[in-house]
């Protein structure tokens, strides 16, 4: 970078060009019209603010043509050649000021385009990072490599039983045949009343000796299967012997990169270089030393003036989780009753008693033309069935976001001890 300064003598302004290594600030005194003078000032002599010769002030403070104590009013007095003294003398020996000023820092090669311009970069872990130092004090970036997580803990899924029913069939009837699906005959209701519960009912009697076209009517009587009335279960969870782990936590980076910038504003001999910070006095580079790196948004691959890869993240999405429990639907529900039949509307006098099952119907003959007076019902066993258990797998993922490349240069090779 050039920097643009002037020097006034007797009315006359001479421009060059000047390398500034690093600014400063006025310390005070009288500055003289003969004197270097910044290039942001828009009057030079009314703003009084000194540039650098060779990292020192032209401030009048001392040597020859300096105000002294004269005061601040004394910069008229000020002498060309007690000026022309002290800008020699800041200047001395060997100050060129037309020639750039020799790199603090290494010269490396120049970056390619759409890549930054050579920093420092430290990796290592979080807790040992270093600060930037003095001749790259801004940190420039900072990301992470190195997640990991411990894996997703999932709860086991369980189903509590459904809460099923066993419902009695209501709907009774006598046949005037048995069997009683015999093609044509005559069906006579013995049916229980809606709800029934299985106490002794003696609605739809059918009468002893009841004829039905001519044929008795109760021949054989048929009860319909009970109805397995389906519930629903309940998901039941055991916690995983970690303890629930809700999405999103656990895991961590074990390194981080810290960039570290700076300007050196010098040149190099070679145009296909350029003077970046020097890395600080005693630095080791890898593991936990700086390296001189470029560096590009995204993942790329590596110039081979900067061979050594390095890839980091701003941070990670951790979505992993555990799919809700839930139950299906249940099965394997089975139930049996005991149904009774009597003669009398007492439920006393005990024409016939079968057991049916959920799975079919029965059909028992009886005497023919016996009186139906009442029934009665119980359930004798009930299996309500089960739900198969659904989910408890792990889901989601981890996505590293914000990658970012830095190549570096090829790490020195380490000292070998003499033999």
């Amino acid at each position: 970078m050039r920097a643009w300064a002037r020097r006034v003598r007797g009315g006359k302004a001479v421009a060059w060009s000047a390398t500034i290594l690093v600014l400063g600030t006025w310390a005070g005194g009288c500055v003289t019209t003969d004197a270097w003078f910044c290039p942001w000032d828009p009057d030079p002599q009314l703003k009084r603010t000194p540039c650098l010769v060779n990292e020192e002030p032209i401030d009048g403070g001392g040597g020859a043509g300096a105000c002294g104590d004269a005061g601040p009013d004394a910069g008229d007095a000020c002498s060309d050649a007690g000026a022309d003294a002290d800008l020699d003398s800041a200047m001395a020996p060997g100050f060129d000021p037309t020639l750039p000023q020799a790199c603090p820092g290494p010269c490396v090669p120049r970056a390619p385009l759409g890549w930054s311009d050579p920093a420092l970069l430290w990796i290592g872990p979080p807790d040992r990072a270093p600060d930037c130092p003095a001749s790259a004090p801004s940190v420039g970036y900072e990301g992470h490599a190195g997640f990991t997580a411990p894996p997703r803990e999932c709860p086991t899924c369980l189903c509590d039983p459904p809460d099923a029913s066993c419902e009695l069939p209501a709907a009774w009837r006598a046949h005037a045949s048995f069997p009683c699906d015999v093609p044509g005959e005559v069906e006579t209701s013995f049916a229980a009343p809606d709800g029934w519960d299985g106490a002794c009912s003696s609605t739809n009697t059918v009468a002893a000796g009841q004829m039905c076209d001519g044929v008795l009517c109760a021949q054989s009587l048929e009860i319909p299967a009970p109805r397995v009335v389906p519930g629903s279960c309940a998901p039941r969870v055991v916690e995983a012997p970690g303890g629930p782990d809700e999405p999103g936590t656990g895991g961590s980076f074990a390194t981080l990169a810290r960039a570290c910038t700076g300007t050196v504003l010098a040149s190099c001999g070679d145009p296909g270089t350029t003077c970046t910070p020097a890395p600080p006095a005693g630095d080791s580079a890898p593991p936990e030393g700086f390296l001189t790196c470029i560096h590009h948004e995204g993942e790329q691959g590596c110039p081979a003036t900067y061979p050594d890869r390095h890839v980091f993240y701003a941070g990670a999405d951790d979505t992993r989780g555990c799919a809700p429990c839930g139950c299906a639907e249940p099965s394997g529900a089975t139930c049996s009753i005991l149904a009774s039949a009597f003669s009398d509307v007492a439920c006393s006098q005990f024409v016939v008693g079968v057991v049916v099952s959920s799975e079919a119907p029965i059909c028992s003959g009886i005497v023919p033309g016996t009186a139906l007076g009442s029934k009665s019902a119980s359930v004798i066993s009930f299996e309500p069935g089960a739900c198969e258990p659904t989910g408890g797998e792990p889901t989601g993922s981890v996505a590293l976001l914000g990658a970012a490349t830095f190549c570096c240069r090829a790490a020195p090779e380490p000292e070998q001890a003499p033999s």
